[in-house]
């Protein structure tokens, strides 16, 4: 069997774990799966969405778009960004929209010349993608790109568009924000304002601030801002002036941009609240606060899923679909309460820890689950003070989450159970 016939057939849960993982490699072949329509791609994305359902999640990451016409700094503002982000602690996957190669069918892969210099950086990852004679903006492999990244557990998504023109709306469903960037000195201002791209737009970027013409683009927008209050009764949108090159504006664009992402209301904050929580905490300036350690879940060892989950359903929590962890020998189901979980588990094999629990006490609360955010750190500092572990290696367990379990001997009598959030 070659080589590539071995990538093909490696099973989709090895390819989920890496993913969850944050492997860049399995992030990035994924997504060249999933763009060139594999049809193994779909079981991939299905079992992502799958893991972050277990979760609680429908969106796990905030995403924001930028749209524009070209030349308007589109790609430079996209790289203030994600300094901006850097700067306040979030890791950042930029996916760029560009035209189709009329020679390959593929990405003209503006934005990774563009962004070179922050391509290698830890925390940051760049994909351009081709339109493939899409219309609206984007590809139509966007939305299952978006999910593998979220999955691959990136906190912020940016998206840039192609930058065609005025029909670029499909950007919309795919993010919390759209920011529609405009510049002096690029033709009539009011060209951009006609049906389409502006109507979806939640931020204006007046971009390229230090050029002349500036003042007049703004009054423009200004009037035409007020003229639509006035017909249709919409509150005139935020308008920041930027100069991508030199990161003026971009802090305040950002704000920006966080602030619609956290307030808006109907069927994507419905969808995303988890979004909108990360997005309230992404609005500080500077490095952003660092929480610590909260309840992730309880673990709860049980005699039969089916019964318990009986019980649980009648006080109306609802159990997420179940899940096998071969190494733990033990099939799980979680439940969400409120901003913590229940996690029931039940024995596949006699010769298991949960097995042996049961059997010596009976069914009840096995181990108590705290969320942290750098695992790798805190598992560091438990060992340089001797604390004793369970796992010597970090799992991966449901959902693919990593963890490690803390002997009770060190943990005052209590399983306790380190999960890394995401990230």
């Amino acid at each position: 069997m070659s080589h590539e016939e071995k990538k093909r057939e490696e099973p989709r849960g090895t390819m989920l774990e890496r993913l969850l993982a944050r492997d860049r490699k399995t992030l990035a072949r994924a997504l060249t799966q999933v763009e060139s329509g594999d049809t193994q791609a779909a079981e991939l994305v299905a079992a992502c969405r799958r893991s972050m359902a277990q979760q609680g999640w429908s969106r796990r990451a905030v995403r924001l778009g930028l749209t524009g016409a070209p030349g308007a700094g589109k790609s430079t503002l996209v790289e203030g960004l994600t300094r901006a982000l850097r700067q306040r602690g979030r890791s950042v996957a930029v996916l760029a929209i560009d035209p189709s190669s009329p020679l390959t069918g593929g990405a003209i892969l503006g934005d990774r010349i563009r962004m070179q210099s922050m391509a290698g950086e830890d925390g940051v990852f760049i994909r351009s993608m081709a339109t493939r004679g899409h219309l609206g903006g984007v590809a139509a492999a966007a939305e299952d790109a978006l999910t593998l990244i979220e999955c691959a557990g990136w906190d912020v998504l940016l998206v840039e568009t192609t930058g065609v023109g005025q029909g670029e709306v499909d950007v919309v469903p795919l993010v919390d924000a759209v920011a529609l960037v405009l510049a002096p000195g690029m033709g009539d201002a009011v060209q951009a304002m006609k049906a389409g791209v502006l109507e979806i737009a939640d931020v204006l970027a007046l971009n390229k601030a230090d050029r002349d013409g500036m003042d007049e683009l703004e009054q423009e927008m200004a009037a035409a801002e007020a003229l639509t209050e006035t017909v249709t009764g919409r509150a005139p949108r935020t308008m920041v002036r930027t100069v991508a090159t030199s990161g003026e504006g971009v802090d305040a664009l950002l704000d920006a941009l966080l602030a619609i992402a956290c307030d808006r209301d109907g069927v994507r904050q419905q969808q995303s609240k988890q979004n909108a929580k990360q997005a309230a905490d992404l609005r500080v300036s500077g490095p952003l606060r660092e929480s610590g350690p909260q309840i992730d879940h309880l673990g709860i060892a049980v005699h039969s899923l089916d019964a318990a989950e009986g019980f649980y359903r009648a006080l109306g929590l609802e159990p997420q679909p179940r899940e096998t962890i071969a190494a733990e020998r033990v099939r799980v189901t979680m439940l969400a309460a409120g901003e913590s979980r229940i996690e029931l588990l039940e024995a596949t094999e006699a010769e298991s820890s949960i097995a042996r629990f049961v059997a010596r006490r009976g069914e009840g609360l096995h181990h108590v689950a705290l969320r942290v955010r750098d695992l790798d750190d805190v598992v560091a500092r438990l060992r340089a003070q001797g604390v004793r572990l369970v796992n010597e290696q970090i799992q991966v367990g449901a959902g693919g989450h990593r963890y490690v379990f803390v002997h009770p001997a060190s943990a005052h009598g209590v399983l306790l159970e380190l999960v890394e959030a995401a990230h």
